[in-house]
C-alpha cells in the first residue's frame, strides 16, 4: 500500500533524513518501528514567506510494498552508426539533446562543436581567470555542454508547454545527476557535478553510433536551390547530412554574422543588459530568511527574484533579477579578446561566502536608434559595444569595472570595493560612464525600489559588477511554429538559446528534442513521430 501526504515542515525535518522520516509516519499514524515501511520525498519547496520558515513536501509512504523507481521513462538507444545522418551546429543542451532524440529514432547525430571537451575545456577557463587569456573557441560560453556546463545547473523553466520537463530531468538524472532534481520545486546540479553529466551524455551518444567533432567551428553553409545540404568547416572539410540542426547558442556571433551575408532570414531581437550584483550569502539569507545571524545547518542558500518598472523618456522598461546564484562566484564570460562579459555560477552544495544575480534591463529595439544601420544584427553590435566600454574602463584585461551600489546610485565613484568572488579582480570606476544612459537611470531607480521590497538589499555593503550582457540572444533565426523549419532556408531548424527559441538548460533541451523530431519526420521518415 501507498500513502501520500502534503506535510509542512520545520526546515531540519525537511533537511535531516532521519527527522523526516519520523515526522512523516508520526503524521501518517505509522509507528517507526512498524516493519516493511519506507518513506521518501516527492516534491519539495520552501516557504518563506512568514516569519518562520517552512518547507512543503510531498511525502510518499510505501507499506509492505517496494517502492517504485523514481525514473518513468524507459528509454532505448540503438546503435545508428550506419543510418541516415543528420547534423548538430553546437554541443549545449539543445545540441546534445537533439542528439539523443534522433539516436532513439535511429537516425545518427553529427555533432560539430568548436570548443573543446568539459577535460580540455577547464585549461582555456583556468587561463582567462589567472592570465586574462580569452580563447575565442573554447571558454565560459563555448564548448561540451555548451554555457550551461560551468554555470550552476538551474534546471527550472516555466516553458511547460514547449516539452516533457520530467523527461528531461530524467535523462539527467540516467547520465550522473541525483535525483534530488527530481524533488526540488527548483532543482540545480551544481557547477562541480555538470561535467561529469555531460561526459556521460558523450559517452551514451559516442557509444551509440554518433559522431561528435570538437575543435571545429563551422565557417560556411553548404546551401543549394534555398535547402541547406551541409557545413564546411574551418579546416576546409564539407560535412554534409539530411538537414541541419543550428543550435549554436547565444554568443556565436560569427553564425549570426555568415547567415547575414548568404542573405538567409534572420531578425533583430530584444534583450536585456546590465550589471552582476554581488552581496554576502549571509546578508541575503537573514534578509529572505528573517534571521537574526545565519540560516543554520539545514536550510539552503537563499535566492530572490526581483523585478521593478521604470520609467525614462516616457519608456517603460523592466528591470529584473536574471540567473540569480546563491552561494556562487562571478566568472569571465567573454568570447572575444577586446571585451569584458560577466556571468554567474554555484556549485552543488551552494556554499560560498557571496551571493549574485544579474541585474538586468529589457532592451528593446526602438532603444537603439544609432544602430539601425546593421540591420538585423542592431540589437548584437549595441551588446558588443558596452562590452567594449567594459573592458576600457578596467583596464583593457578582464579586471571588470565595479561600483558600491549606493556609490552608484549617488554618483560616486567608490574610494574602495569589497571583497569579490570574481577572480580577474576589480577596478573602482563610475558605472553610468560604462553603462548607457538609458540602462544606468533605471537600474539606479530599481535598486532603490528593491531596497524597499527587501529591506537590507540597497546598500553600499553590496558591489555592481559589469557588464551582464549575455541574458539571450540579440538575434532571432525564425522558423515555421509547427514545422520548425527556417521560413526561406530547407532542412535548416534554427534551434535553443542561440536561435531566440529557449532560455536555460532545460528549454533548451526540450527544444532540441523537438527540433530533432521534426526534422526526421520532414526529411528522413516522413511520418509523424
Amino acid at each position: 500500500m501507498k500513502k501520500i501526504l502534503q506535510l509542512q515542515l520545520d526546515p531540519s525535518e525537511a533537511y535531516d533524513e532521519v527527522q523526516f522520516e519520523k515526522a512523516a509516519l508520526q503524521k501518517a499514524g505509522i509507528r517507526p518501528s512498524e516493519d516493511e515501511v519506507f518513506v521518501r520525498q516527492n516534491r519539495r519547496s520552501i516557504d518563506a514567506r512568514g516569519r518562520k520558515v517552512r518547507v512543503n513536501v510531498e511525502a510518499e509512504i510505501f507499506i509492505k510494498e517496494s517502492p517504485d523507481s523514481r525514473l518513468q521513462i524507459d528509454i532505448d538507444y540503438p546503435q545508428v552508426e550506419n543510418a541516415e545522418r543528420i547534423l548538430i551546429v553546437g554541443a549545449g543542451p539543445a545540441g546534445m539533446f537533439a542528439a539523443l532524440r534522433a539516436i532513439e529514432l535511429g537516425v545518427k547525430p553529427i555533432i560539430i562543436e568548436r570548443g573543446k571537451d568539459v577535460r580540455a575545456r577547464r585549461r582555456d577557463l583556468a587561463a582567462i581567470n589567472k592570465e586574462h587569456i580569452v580563447n575565442p573557441d573554447s571558454n565560459y560560453c563555448f564548448g561540451e555542454g555548451g554555457a550551461g556546463t560551468y554555470s550552476d545547473g538551474k534546471l527550472y523553466t516555466r516553458s511547460k508547454k514547449r516539452g516533457d520537463i520530467r523527461r528531461i530531468l530524467e535523462i539527467l538524472v540516467r547520465h550522473g545527476a541525483t535525483e534530488e532534481i527530481l524533488v526540488d520545486a527548483h532543482p540545480h546540479i551544481g557547477t562541480n557535478k555538470l561535467p561529469v553529466v555531460v561526459t556521460k551524455l558523450r559517452e551514451t551518444i559516442l557509444g551509440s553510433g554518433g559522431e561528435i567533432h570538437f575543435g571545429t567551428r563551422v565557417e560556411d553553409f553548404i546551401i543549394d536551390q534555398s535547402e541547406i545540404k551541409g557545413v564546411i568547416t574551418q579546416h576546409g572539410d564539407r560535412i554534409l547530412g539530411e538537414g541541419v540542426i543550428l543550435a549554436t547558442g547565444h554568443s556565436a556571433r560569427d553564425i549570426f554574422e555568415l547567415l547575414h551575408a548568404k542573405k538567409v532570414l534572420i531578425e533583430p531581437k530584444p534583450f536585456a543588459l546590465g550589471v552582476r550584483i554581488e552581496h554576502s550569502q549571509n546578508l541575503i539569507d537573514r534578509i529572505q530568511y528573517h534571521c537574526e545571524i545565519d540560516r543554520g545547518p539545514y536550510l539552503p542558500a537563499s535566492s530572490y527574484s526581483l523585478v521593478h518598472q521604470t520609467h525614462f523618456k516616457g519608456k517603460q522598461r523592466g528591470v529584473f533579477s536574471f540567473c540569480m546564484c546563491p552561494g556562487g562566484f562571478i566568472v569571465p564570460a567573454a568570447t572575444a579578446p577586446g571585451e569584458l562579459v560577466v556571468n554567474g555560477m554555484s556549485p552543488s552544495r551552494r556554499d560560498s561566502r557571496f551571493a549574485n544575480s544579474g541585474m538586468v534591463v529589457a532592451v528593446e529595439l526602438e532603444d537603439l536608434p544609432e544602430f539601425q544601420k546593421f540591420g538585423p544584427l542592431a540589437a548584437m553590435h549595441f551588446q558588443a559595444s558596452v562590452e567594449r566600454k567594459a573592458w576600457e574602463m578596467g583596464g583593457k584585461t578582464q579586471v571588470a569595472p565595479a561600483q558600491r551600489m549606493v556609490d552608484f546610485v549617488n554618483k560616486k565613484v567608490s574610494n574602495s570595493l569589497l571583497d569579490t568572488s570574481y577572480q580577474p579582480g576589480l577596478e573602482a570606476v563610475d558605472m553610468s560612464e560604462v553603462l548607457p544612459d538609458f540602462i544606468s537611470r533605471r537600474l539606479a531607480d530599481a535598486f532603490k525600489a528593491f531596497g524597499q521590497k527587501m529591506r537590507g538589499y540597497f546598500t553600499n555593503e553590496s558591489q555592481l559588477i559589469g557588464v551582464e550582457s549575455r541574458t539571450s540572444s540579440p538575434v532571432r533565426i525564425p522558423r515555421d511554429r509547427e514545422s520548425l523549419e527556417h521560413p526561406e532556408i530547407k532542412g535548416l531548424y534554427p534551434c535553443g538559446e542561440g536561435a531566440g527559441f529557449a532560455g536555460g538548460i532545460v528549454s533548451a533541451a526540450m527544444d532540441g528534442e523537438r527540433c530533432a523530431e521534426r526534422l526526421i519526420t520532414s526529411h528522413i521518415k516522413r511520418t509523424s513521430i
